[in-house]
């Protein structure tokens, strides 16, 4: 991508980034995110975050970060860390979990009137619509009025992204062709080529936005919860920390999805482990779980 010229020459050398700078940039998303940068990050910082400081006519790096800072919990602050977050995820990615949970959760507790399912790092919506897919396959149509997906993420623009729920085609190249005719309405005109994610479907579906680092609301308690590919960017204190407090809203018995690449060894989560990147809490019996209703 290349840099607006707006952006000053400090936006042109990214490596000119002055440490003391650098070092403070990294602090607040430590701070706000919980995400270790490390040096050699300071190109990706730069290239992230150029458009917002073009936008904003700030004339330097620390101009731009003092605004941020004056702003803790606006729009600036937001717009921070929209651009300093990693959104990437697609349809049926890592599908082992989705059939797991299938068969272990929803088949498991089909006579519950709600069965409730906490996606804790949502991003353009693509892994919750897929959990609803999975949902209506094994339930039928009672799935509609069944399951509840409650999908959180940090970022307030790719939440609005994913409850539009709209996705070129080739997004949707890993879902079967059946499932691209059940679950989505195909675009006409200028909307050719893109795909919207039926009403019905999406109703499934409450977007919120969740910073899983600070203090949880009072949701749940959840018979499963994917957490999946974002505890990669935490350190070891901070993976700590949320895994403790999404065991909080896990109901007995309850599973925890992590990524593939992700695993919770070191940490005394009081979960066993199940098989690789699936936990489970301790206890059992059928207590009513389901999301706190806003």
């Amino acid at each position: 991508m290349p840099l607006p010229e707006a952006a000053g020459l400090e936006l042109r050398s990214p490596a000119g980034i002055p440490e003391a700078e650098f070092r403070d940039i990294c602090a607040l998303v430590q701070q706000r995110l919980g995400i270790e940068l490390r040096a050699g990050k300071e190109s990706l910082v730069t290239l992230r975050l150029a458009e917002p400081m073009r936008r904003g006519g700030f004339a330097s790096l620390h101009e731009y970060m003092q605004h941020v800072k004056r702003d803790p919990n606006g729009p600036a602050m937001l717009e921070f860390i929209d651009c300093l977050t990693t959104n990437h995820t697609n349809f049926l990615r890592e599908a082992s979990h989705f059939e797991f949970w299938q068969q272990e959760v929803l088949l498991a507790q089909r006579q519950r009137p709600e069965i409730a399912v906490w996606c804790a790092a949502s991003s353009s919506g693509e892994e919750p619509y897929t959990m609803a897919m999975y949902a209506v396959e094994a339930l039928g149509e009672a799935a509609y009025r069944q399951v509840r997906i409650l999908a959180t993420d940090i970022s307030p623009s790719i939440l609005d992204q994913a409850r539009r729920g709209v996705y070129r085609e080739e997004r949707l190249a890993p879902l079967p062709e059946a499932w691209r005719r059940r679950y989505f309405l195909r675009g006409e005109g200028k909307w050719q080529g893109h795909f919207r994610i039926k009403p019905e479907v999406g109703r499934m579906v409450e977007f919120r936005r969740l910073n899983l680092i600070e203090p949880l609301p009072p949701i749940g308690p959840f018979p499963a919860v994917f957490c999946r590919n974002v505890m990669i960017y935490f350190n070891s204190a901070t993976r700590g920390l949320v895994v403790n407090q999404i065991r909080g809203r896990l109901e007995p018995g309850g599973y925890l999805f992590v990524g593939h690449a992700e695993s919770l060894n070191g940490l005394a989560s009081q979960l066993d482990y199940i098989k690789p990147s699936v936990y489970r809490l301790a206890g059992g019996g059928q207590p009513p779980g389901g999301i706190e209703r806003s």
